[in-house]
């Protein structure tokens, strides 16, 4: 688990007008540390010259930074000069190599611009001055081409991208005795004679694409590679293009090993300045920089600017390398699942999940959602002393529909009371459920027992009041477990998107829910892009509160958990929010059921440090998973 964040100051580099070979774009810059000043080398597209064709032109311009955020002294660095460069030089990517500065970028040689033309190339510098030399590399097709910054078991290695242009496109690696090689026909006839060896397996579909994206880095677990995935790019795919910003691990010794990646992206365009501009709706990672425990990832915004993103570089590595990855992931109990269906009990025959769990008395009681042949959902009750094996299973369930909303209105069709969610407040204990009658839209109700008649097992529910409006689809909710600013805060969701509202008091006779505050919502592209909903009330922290929640992505129907951080004082603030899930479908009982690929929390515990969820799995049975409380709290707090 991970967290990226934007710098606030984005964007960090633009155009400017008072230079006409950066008036238009300023983008995809490459960084190295030299000194104490860390050097900048970007593309730059030119003002329109009516007089020319094509009547702007790129070049690769440098500038130079004290702090990696303010970039100044804007040079041009590489003009076309050749005749395999003449119509552009773009999108460099710098490495320090054995005593001198090697800067591959893009070289277009035809216009209007085709495959053939679009070859890599090299300017070699001694101290980022001047340009001392100048190759052409490929013979073929390719971009993004960048040089590992030592040998590797004695031989020189790049990674790149071949045949960009036409699908499928390849990530692949290049090794030589010597750098010249690179720049050698003969080389590349014998290498491209054995091109499927050589590449990187990282397109997740057919019409994908991949390109390098910053020159790799070395960790003691790998050489950590962020790059470029765009889901479909090439026709055919499902949707216009998605540019994403990833992340691999490579190994020290075999870089055509992956030794992890991410399972989607961790970037997508989301802001203005990503969303607008000389190509819309693009982030494409170009260059990165360790700076203390933090990488600093830059990137092109919309193909304009240059902008800056974060990522703790130990939260990162450790959720792609294997051997830690799993302790920033949710790991499921071994006796999963804990509750499955009873033929014996009508009322729980046909399924079991969607657990509520509260500890109280020693114990962790659990609510969970049945569901009967005919479709009629109640709540039963399990108990645990441990947390994750169940010493207690009652007979009969604990709560029933009995008010019109939730009586169902249709035969066979879905209704009573569905995903309960529990509060203590004081010596009340609060449930929300979703109340379905089968037909209207489901609404949520509250009712609540005492503490002591609920661990007396004396089921003396208050009546339920329904709290949300009615015609519209509201569900997912709970009551924030302590007060806000003098009132009490549901959580709720509308549509797509996490809400909240303030209520005077927990009269729901007097007092309903009204407003829609937003908290957050689905991010497009990303793996929580069709809708979101909270899973339980949320963990109240030192740094905030710890907020889970279920989502769904809009190209794959499978609900996975993220993780947000709210503000202490005002939760409608999200101070951080997961980058990746942290728990997916990954078992049987999990991905196939009545509801296939789900996992859906509705009840977390916190014991001895650790945050138990309670899950319904593919709307069939009931699971328990648990992570340290404090891995997750710092992966969501150190940016």
């Amino acid at each position: 688990m991970f967290v990226i964040k934007r710098t606030e100051d984005n964007p960090i580099l633009v155009p400017t007008r008072d230079r006409h070979w950066e008036a238009s774009a300023t983008f995809n810059m490459s960084v190295l540390k030299k000194g104490r000043n860390i050097y900048g080398l970007y593309r730059a597209i030119s003002s329109k010259d009516p007089l020319r064709v094509p009547d702007q032109i790129s070049i690769v311009g440098i500038a130079k930074s004290f702090d990696g955020l303010h970039f100044e002294d804007r040079k041009p660095f590489i003009e076309p000069q050749e005749e395999w460069d003449k119509y552009g030089c773009e999108d460099p990517r710098v490495t320090f190599f054995e005593g001198r500065y090697y800067i591959f970028y893009t070289a277009l040689s035809q216009f209007p611009f085709a495959a053939l033309g679009i070859k890599v190339a090299v300017a070699v510098s001694d101290d980022l001055k001047k340009v001392d030399e100048r190759h052409l590399v490929t013979p073929f097709n390719a971009k993004a081409m960048t040089l590992f910054p030592e040998r590797i078991n004695g031989k020189v290695t790049v990674l790149f991208s071949a045949h960009t242009d036409d699908s499928p496109a390849k990530m692949a690696i290049a090794e030589a005795s010597g750098i010249s090689d690179f720049w050698s026909p003969e080389f590349w006839e014998k290498w491209h004679e054995r091109i499927d060896d050589h590449k990187l397996k990282l397109r997740r579909a057919d019409f994908d694409m991949v390109e390098v994206g910053a020159a790799p880095i070395k960790t003691k677990y790998g050489w950590l590679v962020i790059y470029s995935h765009i889901q479909n790019f090439f026709p055919g795919g499902n949707g216009g293009p998605l540019f994403g910003i990833e992340a691999l691990l490579l190994d020290l010794n075999d870089p055509r090993k992956i030794v992890g990646r991410t399972k989607g992206p961790m970037l997508v365009p989301e802001e203005p300045y990503e969303l607008s501009g000389h190509v819309s709706n693009i982030v494409f990672p170009s260059g990165a920089l360790i700076d203390g425990d933090t990488l600093n990832i830059y990137y092109g915004a919309a193909d304009t600017t240059v902008c800056l993103a974060r990522v703790n570089l130990d939260n990162l590595i450790s959720t792609l390398y294997p051997e830690t990855r799993d302790r920033f992931h949710f790991k499921r109990a071994k006796n999963n699942p804990i509750i499955t269906p009873d033929p014996n009990h009508l009322w729980e025959s046909k399924a079991t999940f969607n657990p509520a769990a509260i500890d109280l008395g020693g114990k962790v009681h659990i609510l969970y959602r049945a569901l009967a042949n005919d479709n009629t959902s109640t709540i039963g009750y399990v108990s645990s002393a441990d947390g994750i094996s169940v010493d207690e299973r009652l007979p009969e369930p604990v709560y029933v529909p009995r008010e019109n909303f939730e009586t169902k209105k249709i035969e066979g069709a879905n209704s009573g009371c569905e995903d309960p969610r529990l509060t203590k407040i004081g010596k009340e204990l609060y449930m929300c459920y979703t109340a379905f009658d089968g037909v209207g839209p489901p609404r949520v109700a509250v009712t609540s027992i005492s503490g002591k008649d609920f661990l007396a097992h004396d089921w003396r529910w208050k009546k339920p009041e329904l709290i949300t409006p009615a015609g519209i689809d509201d569900k997912d909710t709970c009551i924030f477990p302590a007060k806000v600013s003098g009132k009490f805060m549901v959580l709720h969701r509308i549509g797509t998107d996490i809400c909240a509202d303030f209520l005077e008091s927990l009269d729901f006779k007097k007092e309903a829910v009204k407003k829609c505050i937003r908290i957050f919502g689905p991010r497009p592209g990303m793996w929580d892009s069709a809708k979101v909903g909270i899973t339980a009330p949320p963990v109240k922290t030192k740094n905030g509160w710890v907020l889970l929640y279920h989502a769904v992505s809009e190209h794959h129907h499978t609900y996975r958990i993220g993780a947000a951080l709210l503000d202490p004082k005002d939760p409608t603030t999200v101070l951080a929010r997961s980058a990746d899930p942290i728990f997916s479908p990954e078992e049987s009982f999990e991905k196939e059921g009545i509801v296939n690929n789900v996992v859906f929390p509705c009840g977390i515990v916190v014991r001895d440090g650790l945050l138990y969820i309670y899950y319904g799995a593919a709307d069939k049975v009931v699971g328990v998973a648990a992570m340290e409380l404090d891995v997750l709290v710092n992966a969501l707090s150190i940016l």
